[in-house]
């Protein structure tokens, strides 16, 4: 699927062809139409509206019901969220058309796999769409053992665990690793050989490196800004380099590190340098490679991500 091109259509949106691509590999969840102040995300019946300006907004709302007729496509609701400057302006989305009696809790798919979404639980509504690629090579390096950093949901531990894979998710929210819990009894399962950490990324890899514990898979997603244990301030910026270095004292041999971000300040060319770096002052070698751009996303937009594989 990542290599289909979007022919012209309406300008931004996917095309009929593309949609029907999405529908036929069993993927619910994915990018509708894209422009800087705005984009529109399908999300199994329901669509969500991210926006800058009401202007944008309501432009937005104005070509879906175009590109609906289009497609055959018909939202059982569409939700908007505003996109604030500042993380501490994030607000759940809010209902602009539907049924309100509907619960917000739904459940997607993604080329089959299933992930449990809460449209009243916060900001985000539980899946990442920018990272369907990146969750596709997980499910193709069918690793032994994943150490999944800034888990969130655990949508990329529910996939290692597809592939046979014994896990451990890592964040701070309970609540996340709660709901990365239900997605792995939605897909079937068991929960044996996986774990859940509620705990501070920086604290806990120091102490598996302590243990002695290795992996051969290693996700590291960090949120541009946060939080931590004893109200430690995290911006990936400045800490995504030692976060690399604590992350490799734990990789087997030729093992695979996934490092992402959706921070604007780094794009694909700094992130790399950074990479680049670390590996050298670690004195490993490594190959690194990128996987080909999403056909529903724009060049350039969702998270900046590199794949490192140890030599």
């Amino acid at each position: 699927m990542s290599k289909v091109r979007n022919p012209d259509f309406m300008e931004g949106w996917i095309s009929p062809g593309l949609f029907e691509i999405f529908e036929t590999a069993a993927t619910t969840a994915h990018r509708l139409f894209t422009r800087q102040d705005v984009w529109v995300e399908r999300f199994g019946q329901d669509v969500l509206i991210s926006f800058k300006t009401d202007a944008a907004r309501d432009f937005a709302l104005a070509g879906f019901k175009g590109w609906g007729i289009q497609t055959g496509f018909s939202a059982r609701r569409i939700f908007s969220r505003f996109l604030p400057r500042q993380n501490a302006e994030r607000a759940a989305p809010v209902l602009l058309a539907g049924d309100p009696s509907i619960p917000l809790e739904t459940v997607v798919s993604e080329q089959g796999v299933r992930y449990g979404l809460d449209f009243g639980a916060g900001y985000s509504a539980g899946l990442f769409i920018d990272q369907r690629a990146n969750r596709a090579r997980v499910k193709t390096l069918a690793p032994r053992r994943m150490l999944n950093t800034f888990s969130y949901t655990c949508s990329f531990s529910v996939v290692a665990a597809l592939a046979g894979a014994r896990t451990l998710s890592l964040d701070l929210s309970k609540k996340s690793l709660d709901r990365g819990r239900r997605n792995f009894e939605i897909n079937g399962l068991v929960l044996e050989g996986h774990r859940f950490l509620a705990d501070d990324v920086l604290d806990v890899l120091p102490r598996l490196e302590r243990r002695g514990e290795k992996f051969d898979l290693i996700l590291l997603d960090p949120p541009t800004f946060s939080l931590g244990n004893r109200g430690r301030r995290w911006k990936v910026e400045d800490q995504i380099e030692d976060l690399l270095r604590a992350a490799l004292e734990l990789a087997e041999p030729k093992a695979n590190i996934l490092v992402s971000t959706n921070c604007t300040k780094l794009n694909a060319r700094l992130l790399e340098q950074m990479v680049r770096f670390v590996l050298k002052t670690q004195r490993l070698g490594a190959d690194l490679t990128r996987e080909d751009p999403l056909p529903d996303f724009p060049p350039g937009e969702g998270a900046q991500t590199l794949w490192v594989q140890l030599k």
